[in-house]
């Protein structure tokens, strides 16, 4: 005899056997009738949808559907009873199902049919799909961000192979431009203080050299962040990691964001791996600017203090604020607000500064007050191993 007749005529098993079975079953079982209406709903359909079997008993299927479903269920029913095609009986097939509260999910539908004493019945058996969809938005999610991670990867080779192919031509640029200086020297020299250059000239091949210097300098920081090195923890000042870093970080940002630098001097020296520390600080102030660029006289705050047995480096800017929403997994990997971000700076950054032995932490702002980001890092009472 079949599952079906059983559910359908509780007269072939015993009320107990039929009442464990669809209590115990993890699928959602509804039968009905002709007419479209409920006559068995079991425990699974009412955590599903949200009713209770006797609120819903005697009241047509379309309770559990969307008016759209709804509207054609009925037609249906009367067009199989009428020319015998199947749209929905024995195929299996994805619809929508509508929960008591008016929230509609996705079910996957299977229907049977039954001839009973009582009439034509009909059995759907509804598996909740969301657990899956939801899985399967992950994994497209994670799929997207590791190629995301793959191309981020690719363009940090990328760049450590520009900056060492940049790096030649720069030098021997400075180095050109040196010799032409020294030889100006020697013919001043020679000539008894008269020189070939007007001093105009002079200036001028002086700035270009120090240009030269500037540009070779930046080209040897970027190396330094992007290539692979294990970490390499040294005593060291935090000022001069915090400054570099926000140079590295507004090279090439459009000018009118006003960046001020409190750097509290003589800090006590922290036991840190500097490019690491310089990657918070980067990630930190890109942050801040990004946030501020449409504000009104956009400025950007970076301040150095001590505070009990920590070092702390704030950023601040005037921006709106983080909205209060966003904060409990502001510092989540793969979560982030940017339309072509990847959400792992914070985190990464967090990490980092854990690792260190201190920690990450925002004044989200709000109501008139930007956000607030601040590093702390425990002061080294040691000497590295």
């Amino acid at each position: 005899m079949s599952l079906i007749h059983a559910f359908v005529n509780p007269r072939s098993v015993s009320d107990a056997r039929l009442d464990s079975v669809l209590d115990t079953a993890v699928d959602g079982i509804v039968v009905i009738d002709e007419s479209g209406s409920i006559l068995v709903f079991n425990q699974a359909c009412e955590k599903l949808f949200g009713w209770n079997e006797d609120e819903v008993r005697g009241h047509n299927i379309s309770i559990l559907m969307p008016e759209d479903y709804a509207s054609k269920h009925d037609d249906y029913v009367a067009n199989y009873l009428t020319t015998g095609v199947r749209k929905i009986i024995g195929i299996g097939r994805e619809v929508r199902g509508q929960h008591r509260n008016g929230t509609s999910f996705p079910v996957e539908l299977s229907v049977g049919e039954a001839i009973t004493p009582e009439g034509r019945q009909f059995v759907g058996f509804l598996s909740d799909l969301r657990p899956r969809k939801e899985a399967e938005q992950r994994l497209n999610q994670l799929q997207t961000d590791l190629l995301h991670m793959a191309r981020v990867s690719a363009m940090d080779e990328m760049g450590a192979a520009l900056a060492h192919e940049l790096n030649q031509p720069l030098t021997a640029v400075m180095l050109y431009l040196q010799a032409i200086s020294r030889a100006n020297a020697r013919e001043t020299a020679r000539l008894g203080g008269s020189s070939g250059f007007s001093e105009n000239t002079k200036l001028i091949l002086d700035k270009a050299v120090r240009e030269a210097e500037r540009a070779g300098n930046i080209i040897q920081r970027m190396r330094q962040f992007v290539e692979k090195r294990e970490p390499e923890r040294r005593l060291l000042d935090l000022n001069p990691l915090v400054d570099d870093a926000v140079e590295l970080t507004l090279l090439g940002h459009r000018r009118g964001t006003r960046m001020t630098r409190a750097l509290t001097d003589n800090l006590p020296q922290v036991l840190v791996d500097p490019v690491q520390i310089q990657q918070i600080v980067v990630n930190l102030v890109r942050n801040a600017l990004e946030v501020v660029k449409n504000v009104d006289s956009p400025e950007v705050q970076v301040t150095t203090r001590t505070c009990d047995d920590m070092v702390e480096m704030a950023v601040e800017d005037n921006g709106p604020g983080i909205p209060p929403d966003a904060v409990p997994n502001l510092f989540r990997a793969f979560v982030t607000s940017k339309r072509t971000g990847l959400g792992l700076g914070l985190a990464i950054s967090r990490t980092i500064a854990q690792n260190h032995g201190g920690d990450l932490t925002v004044d989200p702002g709000g109501n008139g007050h930007g956000a607030c980001f601040v590093l702390k890092l425990p002061i080294s009472r040691t000497a590295p191993s």
